[in-house]
């Protein structure tokens, strides 16, 4: 992308990201909301179907109706298994622990995964990873002022959802090295949930109400709407200058914690997400050199 199509795509692109994480952040205040009531199949029976029933019909009005194949059908499985146990687990995460403090844990996804892009993508991986993931682990112990024995079971269950955060993102950087059919990789996650929340129901089930019926197929719309997007920010702009841009969750979950929870994070949550994205916007920053520098190479008119 040239340097004058950057700069013209720029604001819109900037405004994309800015309601990607307004979207975002809003499904994730109605997965909190429905965490104090329900049981987490009673939301993602519902959407998980609905995210994976929009995929499927976006593919059908595509102009290429590809189908759901995939090339990597095993790493796919592990995508969805991984989906699904992680999404549990920040369900749980958003019960256990105040609004704001998850996305520490939600900042420390793409540092793991740059780290573990080298032993299980082979590639090449710098030391500034190394050091980013550092300092992200200093920004989440923020949040133990008083030393490890703060360490509750809400911050071991958010640990966890990282983790297999992390695992859905390496399988998804698999497949996509691999296979460019983007829609498979929204629907069969999707409905691996869906199909999962939906036998766990019956053992679970309470009776819900017409207003958390519509906020759990809100919640599924609002999901959708949030990666259709991102897609479209990224097609705008390069990653090295979106991904920086999707910290402002972290502002969204804390007016929206304000708002909608009554929740006012302590000083040392801010400090600890400054923290963060400083190591994210560091990492993203070396990782763009080398394609920043040859966007400015084949930019210079040989002579």
């Amino acid at each position: 992308m040239s340097a004058g199509v950057l700069r013209s795509a720029l604001p819109l692109g900037v405004a994309m990201v800015a309601l990607y994480t307004l979207l975002i952040s809003s499904a994730d205040a109605i997965t909190k909301l429905f965490a104090h009531g329900y049981a987490a199949p009673q939301l993602f029976a519902l959407s998980g179907l609905m995210v994976a029933g929009l995929a499927y019909g976006a593919n059908r009005r595509g102009g290429t109706r590809r189908g759901m194949r995939t090339h990597c059908p095993r790493v796919m499985a592990l995508r969805v298994a991984a989906t699904v146990a992680g999404s549990v687990a920040f369900y749980y995460a958003f019960r256990l622990l105040p609004f704001a403090e998850v996305f520490l844990f939600i900042a420390l996804i793409p540092l793991v995964t740059a780290l573990l892009s080298g032993p299980v993508l082979g590639e090449a991986v710098r030391p500034q990873a190394w050091a980013a993931l550092g300092l992200g682990a200093v920004g989440v112990m923020c949040l133990f002022p008083a030393g490890l024995s703060d360490i509750g079971l809400g911050h071991l269950v958010a640990l966890a959802a990282v983790l297999l955060g992390c695992v859905s993102m390496m399988a998804s950087r698999y497949i996509g090295l691999r296979d460019d059919n983007i829609l498979a990789q929204v629907f069969y996650p999707n409905l691996g949930l869906g199909l999962v929340m939906a036998a766990a129901l019956p053992f679970v089930w309470q009776p819900m109400g017409l207003g958390d019926l519509a906020l759990a197929m809100l919640y599924a719309g609002v999901l959708f709407g949030a990666r259709w997007v991102l897609v479209a920010a990224f097609r705008m702009m390069p990653a090295y200058v979106v991904t920086p841009l999707m910290n402002l969750q972290f502002v969204w979950m804390v007016l929206l914690g304000a708002v909608a929870f009554g929740e006012m994070p302590a000083l040392t949550v801010y400090i600890g997400a400054a923290i963060i994205m400083v190591a994210g916007g560091w990492l993203i920053w070396d990782q763009s050199l080398p394609q920043r520098r040859a966007a400015q190479a084949s930019a210079v008119p040989a002579e």
